[in-house]
Parts: C-alpha cells; sequence; structure tokens
C-alpha cells in the first residue's frame, strides 16, 4: 500500500481555520478528497493520512466523519489539548472510531515551548506513551530544544517529526537542527515525516539542490524504517503543485536506495507507525 503520509482537507465555510484567510487565496478556498485524488492516482498512491488544520475538537470530528465518505483516506491525525484536563475523556471518545490513529501537538503555535516540559503535559504523554498512541509533533526548528528534553522524558512515546522540524532552508541554516535531529533520531520509537519542506524555502526561487543536504541528513539518521513520505497538500501549494513535492524528495534519494526502500518511506513506513 502506498500511502501519502501527511495532506489536510478543509471547508472555509466551517469557521475554524483562522489562519487561512482572503490574504492566502491559493488556499482560501475548499479542499475535499475529489480535489486530491488525481495526484494520488498519478503517482500510484492508494491512501491518505488527514492531519487536523485547526487546532478544535470540532474540526477533527468533521474529518472522522469526512473518513466515512472517502475510501482513500486511511487515517485520521486529529486534535488534543493535552492541557486540558478533559484531554484523556475526549481521546477515549475519537478512540471508538475505527479511521482514528492519533493527535498532533501544535509546538508551532506555542510563543513558549518549553510549556511542553510543564509536569501535567508531561504526564499526559506518558499515558500516551503506555498506551502507545501515535503522536504527530509539529515544531520549528527553534523550538527542538524542548522537544529534545521531553523525549528523554518520555522515552517510549511512539512520536513523529512533521515537516523534518522546519528547518530554515530559504536561509540555508543547518545547524542546531542537524545535530538536534541526530539526538531525536537515537529514539527508535521516533519517525520523521519527509512533508512541509517546500513552504520553508524560498517559495518563488527554490531549486532541487536546496532540500538535498536536509533530506540526506534525515535519512541518515532515521534510516530507511523511520521515515515517511507526506506531501502537505494542499499547504504546499503555496510554493510547489503535488508533482514538485514529490520531485523534491525523489531527486534526494540516494542512489543506493531499493525498491524496497523505496516502498517503506512512500507507504510501509507509515501503515506500521499509525498501525493500520
Amino acid at each position: 500500500m502506498r500511502i501519502d503520509a501527511h495532506q489536510h482537507y478543509w471547508k472555509i465555510d466551517r469557521g475554524d481555520y483562522g489562519w487561512i484567510g482572503p490574504e492566502l487565496p491559493v488556499l482560501y478556498r475548499d479542499f475535499m478528497p475529489s480535489d486530491l485524488w488525481p495526484h494520488l492516482k498519478q503517482h500510484h498512491l492508494d491512501r491518505t493520512i488527514v492531519v487536523q488544520a485547526a487546532q478544535t475538537l470540532e474540526e477533527t470530528n468533521y474529518l472522522l466523519s469526512l473518513s466515512e465518505k472517502s475510501e482513500t483516506i486511511a487515517g485520521v491525525v486529529g486534535w488534543l489539548d493535552l492541557h486540558d484536563p478533559e484531554c484523556m475523556l475526549q481521546y477515549k471518545e475519537f478512540k471508538k472510531h475505527p479511521k482514528y490513529v492519533g493527535f498532533r501537538v501544535m509546538i508551532q503555535e506555542m510563543t513558549d515551548a518549553s510549556r511542553i516540559l510543564e509536569p501535567h503535559f508531561v504526564e499526559a504523554l506518558r499515558y500516551f506513551a503506555e498506551e502507545d498512541v501515535p503522536v504527530d509533533l509539529l515544531v520549528k526548528s527553534e523550538q527542538l530544544a524542548p522537544v529534545v528534553e521531553l523525549l528523554d522524558q518520555v522515552p517510549r512515546l511512539r512520536a513523529v517529526i512533521d515537516h523534518i522540524a522546519k528547518p530554515k532552508i530559504a536561509d540555508g541554516v543547518i545547524e542546531p537542527w542537524k545535530s538536534q535531529m541526530t539526538a531525536i533520531a537515537k529514539h527508535s520509537n521516533v519517525y520523521c515525516k519527509l512533508s512541509g519542506m517546500v513552504t520553508e524555502a524560498n517559495h518563488t526561487s527554490w531549486v532541487k539542490e536546496d532540500f538535498i543536504v536536509y533530506i540526506q541528513h534525515v535519512l541518515e539518521v532515521f534510516g530507511t524504517e523511520r521515515v515517511l513520505f507526506g506531501s502537505d497538500w494542499p499547504v504546499c501549494l503555496l510554493a510547489a503543485d503535488y508533482d514538485e513535492v514529490v520531485g523534491v524528495l525523489t531527486h534526494a534519494l540516494p542512489e543506493t536506495w531499493t525498491e524496497h526502500d523505496k516502498d517503506r518511506l512512500f507507504g510501509l513506513n507509515a501503515k506500521e507507525f499509525y498501525k493500520l
């Protein structure tokens, strides 16, 4: 099974996508499974993991209902507020749905990323680690220090770093992102999504070579069995179309990679991580 492990759907008039407005005309419209299907078909992708794009429980319920109508959706990564004392109950409700595969922690939206080290937050993640729940971590490169510390405190967490932790590709900055990702990869239950890279480059003048050092470092430290392809469609449209996103990644793959290695990147690893 070939899987796009990170994409989004949204319906603007639902009203909880405050970050998408008329100032982003490329994104300011509805994006539904019928819009993505031609791209999936072209790249022989069978299923997707749809990821929350709003910090609301309502959107998670909306995506779960959408998954009931679309065979291409293999799983839904929802949202939970781990600062909310009710988050465990909310998780147990979501868990009843057969296509609910986990949730995403929106560290990117925190003004102070060290909040993830607060005792109640760590305890919540320890609970989810014991339950072996897949957890997406959306984090920017400048927020990685507390993430490294968090993973040391919750070493059994089944986690995946979204968008290779958003390094500053447009500026060619490699450190301390490189060292911090090396430290994170030492946790054998932490994976990394090769996704969301084009929007961290110069949106209008990037070239494939801009991404090679970042992609190859992720492949080196996480190995072939803990990396997942994700298009980040339709957010990627700010800088590249679906074909270009796939091309950026395949261009940077080592010549030594086998077809089995590629199968893992484009589906098998996602199937294992999300326990599909």
